[in-house]
């Protein structure tokens, strides 16, 4: 695992980088009101858009989940580690600001397998004074090599929490998806916590999932049961595992559950 801001790794990413097609990450990123996409991202960005106006409101749902979910756990439960997977590009909020905000010697390993993710590993690899944050490019189904290079930054022997937002989707098989979670909570110590979230089923939204597949972005929506699985053996935080926008909201208004289900679990 090098310095991932070289300037050598950035420019061989590039290269594997087409703008003429439109890319998940990019088209994530513009729901989400980025600035790194291109015309091909936001012409199927708006696409489904027309068939599922909510998914504005599912990429916003599950960035404001996850920095609920990092303030908890280095707020009040005290985690100084995050291992990443399945980062994304960088926007507001990303994991390490979120978390270093409150502790600044905070630990943060990103994974992620998309070269799109390299070119942008040096807006990622700014951490706060006293903390670290490290890129592992490698694919969620590659559990081992996560593992083993992210030990490289982050002390196993410590509690460390999992954060896995919007990837298992991408294993089609729910079995190998499971096991992908189980192999990553049994390489860290009791105390750790897992912190994940994922898609769920809905007429628009499985119109939505058809549209991006024939795109070539095929993506895996899950039940509520389904996600809930991933954390079996986990002392779930409350309220348990609900629609994203209803897990700890800040005070007001009950928020409107959406097609996005997730929890915060502790590894016993």
């Amino acid at each position: 695992m090098g310095d991932m801001g070289a300037d050598k790794p950035a420019q061989s990413a590039w290269s594997r980088v087409d703008t003429s097609v439109p890319h998940s990450a990019r088209v994530w990123n513009y729901w989400l009101g980025g600035k790194d996409n291109f015309p091909a991202d936001r012409e199927l960005g708006d696409k489904v858009f027309e068939v599922y106006p909510d998914i504005v409101h599912v990429a916003r749902a599950q960035r404001e989940f996850l920095v609920r979910a990092i303030t908890f756990l280095a707020g009040e439960v005290g985690i100084r580690q995050f291992l990443d997977i399945g980062t994304g590009l960088p926007t507001a909020d990303n994991t390490h600001e979120v978390a270093q905000r409150i502790a600044p010697d905070s630990r943060i390993v990103y994974v992620d397998n998309d070269p799109l993710v390299l070119v942008h590993a040096r807006a990622l690899l700014t951490s706060a004074s006293g903390g670290a944050t490290a890129y592992v490019d490698a694919d969620v189904r590659d559990p081992e090599t996560i593992l083993a290079e992210a030990a490289e930054l982050l002390d196993f022997t410590q509690p460390i929490a999992l954060v896995m937002f919007g990837i298992v989707g991408n294993v089609a098989d729910n079995d190998e998806a499971t096991a992908i979670v189980k192999r990553l909570l049994d390489g860290v110590r009791p105390g750790s916590y897992l912190a994940l979230n994922d898609g769920t089923h809905g007429e628009a939204v499985d119109k939505a999932i058809a549209i991006t597949q024939a795109d070539g972005h095929p993506y895996n929506l899950r039940t509520p049961e389904q996600v809930a699985s991933f954390f079996d053996g986990l002392e779930l935080v409350e309220p348990g595992v609900v629609s994203t926008p209803l897990w700890r909201p800040a005070p007001g208004p009950v928020p409107q559950p959406l097609h996005i289900f997730g929890g915060v679990g502790r590894k016993p």
